[in-house]
């Protein structure tokens, strides 16, 4: 095995890994044409990536917040009904700029470095997709490129779907790979709450 591929093993074990279900889309393109399919998307990766440009600006806005609530609450307590505004209607344009929402849920191994779901084709290893993820609990949508690492049967019978597709992301904006962490540890952290009720 060589450095690289070592290196990438490395970087793939830094991240956590959580069984979610989630509403998710896919569709076979061709290697060479990802670059190029990644300027056509450019507006849609930008369109994709409000939900983690707000949550970036909800982390700033929090200590500047935390001031205020302390000498004025009632400001505070009128900024948090328009906080809820503007969440609301950006919750409203993200479903409105997609078709996820429509999309089957699947079952899924997911982390910041790439997925496996339940899919009702065999994809051979080596092709890449497009991928588009539908995080419900931020209703945030990612979009990223990789390529299909394994592709087998479905060791559940009574699954939905006979196959189970392994993808190494590639391209992904970098904000949206940290939104993606965070739902990951949050699903994470909520499961082992679940588990521990349980």
């Amino acid at each position: 095995m060589s450095q690289k591929n070592v290196a990438e093993m490395d970087e793939r074990r830094r991240f956590f890994r959580i069984d979610d279900e989630i509403n998710l889309f896919y569709k076979k393109v061709d290697s060479a044409a990802i670059r190029k399919y990644s300027e056509v998307s450019n507006e849609l990766l930008s369109h994709c990536s409000l939900a983690a440009t707000l949550d970036v600006l909800n982390q700033e806005s929090q200590i500047i917040f935390n001031r205020i609530e302390r000498n004025n609450p009632d400001i505070a307590d009128y900024l948090k009904v328009m906080d809820s505004k503007i969440n609301l209607i950006a919750r409203t344009v993200l479903m409105d700029g997609t078709d996820l929402v429509n999309e089957q849920t699947r079952n899924v191994s997911l982390s910041a470095s790439g997925v496996a779901f339940e899919c009702e084709e065999l994809i051979s290893e080596g092709e890449f997709l497009e991928i588009k993820l539908l995080l419900t609990s931020s209703m945030a949508v990612i979009v990223s490129y990789g390529n299909v690492v394994y592709s087998r049967k479905n060791p559940d019978p009574k699954a939905d779907m006979a196959y189970i597709v392994g993808v190494a992301f590639s391209e992904m904006k970098e904000q949206d790979k940290e939104l993606l962490i965070k739902h990951v540890v949050k699903r994470q952290m909520q499961q082992i709450r679940e588990h521990k009720e349980n």
